[in-house]
């Protein structure tokens, strides 16, 4: 029951601590923090434990009554030892970034502030903290200056956005009013066969369709085929279907190939094609100096999706999209509400994030990319990057040197994926008819699935997996500022020593 001092707001002290408290509980969460970051190198990367464990240890009781900080703090670091942890130096599963202390500070504070970036009005500074952060992006990527952008929750909802936006500037005038009924040919749509997933859905959900994204093949080292992306939209045109976008990799994530930008902007010219370049993994790259050249021409694109969830260091969420022409963007999102009307203000002051993305509540992203950005510096995050690449190319030398491990595709950027292969094997695999050679592939794929999952439950290190071709490999990721060359050394050592095990 509410009684007359909590209608006046002097009880709610559990909401509305002291400053003394407030300090209190955040020196100790900072100091929770700090151990942990310390000793991060000397965890597991994956816990060994379960989903009942874990439920068993959390007090699952809805709770009526205040705990104590201390207790929630206990009860975090419960949660913590039951985690993979992402920051660890041999955490090479997925695209996944360790995060950096600066930036979850940022995160504290950006929460504090609670900032709803729908419009300047709303957020004055924080929206213009976003607007100057979306600008140095596009000085990093040597992208449009008269481009627009604004930072989303990840690749999938950037690719989503932009492929939205594409599908508003080559689809009739009222497909927006009558969706895609007004079209009287299929809307299609090209990527290479290393896509990310994400492209397909969207198209899905957008309404273009699943059966209208057109699968290109790629080459030998994994890019897009040029002359299959023409020879394929070439067909859809004699079909009389409505070619209208074309993606390009900076980056697959399942090895990293770096589609030609060039080739594919003379192409989209060609075709007056959108083209979008989905660069979520690899976008960031473009600071270490061994990658800048793949970049040369992504001014061309009319679109670019990035992660600075990944290669920023930065923890999740924080995706990123840029349109080249930013009223091709208001016109796919802008939507009048008498609620959203702007009035009495300056062009400058008008501004409203919701014409340019699905979202109209957001939280401030910006300020943990501005803070980091500022805090570390581009030349350091730079140099970052490129010692990641030196470890990927570190790694496929130790294989190609190694009597027992095999790579299963080139390294581009910092992907890397291979497979073990002992010299018994390797030697049988040289002998073997076509049937032989086929049964001992199989051999090894169930082999090398069995190995991953010993990997991972050992703890030292932490792979995930790709499929190349039709073989099974292993495939690792190098995203963190803490991992070294020895790093590399120690994970094919863990290999070797869980390969050892299995085969006893």
């Amino acid at each position: 029951m509410t009684n007359k001092s909590q209608l006046n707001g002097e009880s709610f002290s559990a909401l509305d601590p002291s400053a003394e408290k407030i300090r209190r509980w955040g020196n100790a969460a900072v100091e929770t923090m700090t151990s942990y970051l310390a000793s991060i190198r000397d965890q597991r990367v994956y816990p060994q434990t379960t989903s009942r464990q874990i439920r068993e240890k959390i007090d699952r009781a809805l709770p009526t009554e205040a705990v104590d900080f201390e207790r929630l703090l206990d009860n975090f670091r419960d949660i913590a030892e039951m985690s993979r942890h992402n920051g660890h130096p041999r955490m090479f599963g997925y695209v996944q970034a360790p995060g950096t202390a600066i930036a979850a500070i940022a995160d504290l504070l950006a929460s504090t502030l609670n900032a709803n970036l729908t419009a300047w009005r709303s957020a004055p500074a924080a929206v213009e903290i976003e607007r100057l952060t979306i600008d140095w992006i596009k000085q990093i990527l040597n992208y449009d200056e008269r481009a627009a952008g604004l930072f989303v929750s990840g690749g999938s909802i950037a690719n989503m956005a932009a492929l939205a936006a594409a599908t508003r500037a080559k689809a009739p005038e009222d497909f927006l009013s009558k969706g895609s009924q007004s079209l009287p040919k299929a809307m299609r749509v090209y990527l290479s066969k290393e896509t990310h997933h994400s492209i397909a859905k969207a198209a899905a959900l957008l309404g273009v369709g699943r059966d209208n994204v057109r699968h290109v093949n790629v080459d030998a080292r994994y890019k897009i085929d040029i002359d299959d992306l023409v020879l394929k939209i070439t067909q859809d045109l004699a079909a009389g279907h409505l070619p209208f976008c074309v993606v390009a990799n900076a980056g697959t994530v399942v090895t990293g190939a770096f589609d030609p930008l060039a080739q594919i902007s003379e192409v989209a010219r060609h075709f007056k094609l959108w083209m979008h370049v989905d660069a979520c993994y690899g976008g960031f790259s473009v600071l270490a100096p061994a990658a800048r050249p793949l970049f040369d021409a992504i001014r061309e694109a009319d679109s670019v999706a990035l992660d600075p969830h990944k290669w920023l260091y930065l923890p999740v969420d924080c995706g990123c999209v840029l349109y080249r022409d930013p009223q091709t963007a208001r016109a796919t999102f802008a939507h009048e509400a008498d609620y959203t009307r702007v009035i009495a203000q300056e062009a400058d002051e008008a501004f409203a994030f919701w014409d340019y993305g699905p979202e109209l509540s957001r939280r401030f992203r910006a300020l943990k990319v501005w803070m980091l950005l500022r805090g570390v510096g581009v030349r350091a995050l730079g140099a970052a990057i490129e010692k990641d690449l030196v470890c990927a190319r570190h790694l496929e030398r130790l294989v190609e040197a190694s009597d027992d491990f095999e790579m299963a595709a080139p390294v581009e950027l910092s992907i890397f994926c291979f497979r073990y292969l002992p010299p018994r094997l390797k030697r049988a695999l040289a002998d073997a008819n076509d049937v032989e050679r086929q049964r001992a592939n199989e051999q090894l794929d169930t082999f090398n699935e069995g190995l991953l999952v010993e990997l991972q439950r050992d703890g030292s290190s932490y792979l995930s997996n790709a499929r190349i071709g039709d073989r099974f490999a292993l495939r690792g990721c190098v995203m963190n500022y803490r991992t070294t060359l020895r790093d590399m050394d120690i994970l094919l050592e863990d290999l070797r020593r869980v390969a050892a095990r299995l085969n006893q």
